[in-house]
């Protein structure tokens, strides 16, 4: 019945049964995006990728199925929709979905006030290896939490 996973794109995204999860990565630096793409990958995640806030809207609508998704990481600073906008879209319409940010930007105001609204980590570029597999154990583990 399912069908086997593609090497890029959704399809890989849902296929593979040693995933440990799969990940939205926004932003709107391609390298950016490659590299934690990358990363997370090689760690074991199944990864899909946006370069902006409407673009991550637009891949969660048009996804197989949006319950699919584990972890969404983005960046806040981006054109069209920006991060903040799509976090607010995100935890009202898919409040099941753990949030990270990671940012090149990092305003310890701005860290606090969406750690206090449920975002799960609030990372700094260049991002340490560690820290980002720590915030998606820490985010997948939440996840878990919630569905209890």
């Amino acid at each position: 019945m399912s069908q086997p996973a593609q090497q890029s794109g959704t399809g890989a995204m849902f296929g593979g049964q040693n995933c440990l999860g799969r990940v939205l990565v926004v932003d709107d630096e391609p390298d950016v995006r490659r590299v934690v793409r990358m990363t997370l990958e090689k760690a074991g995640y199944g990864v899909i990728e946006a370069e902006n806030g409407e673009q991550a809207v637009q891949e969660v609508k048009s996804g197989e199925n949006p319950l699919l998704l584990d972890v969404i990481l983005t960046d806040i600073r981006m054109p069209k929709m920006n991060g903040l906008e799509a976090i607010q879209f995100f935890q009202s319409e898919f409040p099941h979905v753990s949030l990270i940010v990671l940012t090149g930007f990092p305003d310890l105001n701005m860290a606090t006030s969406l750690m206090q609204k449920g975002i799960v980590d609030y990372l700094v570029k260049p991002v340490d290896k560690e820290k980002l597999l720590g915030a998606m154990a820490k985010a997948m583990e939440q996840r878990e939490i919630s569905h209890l």
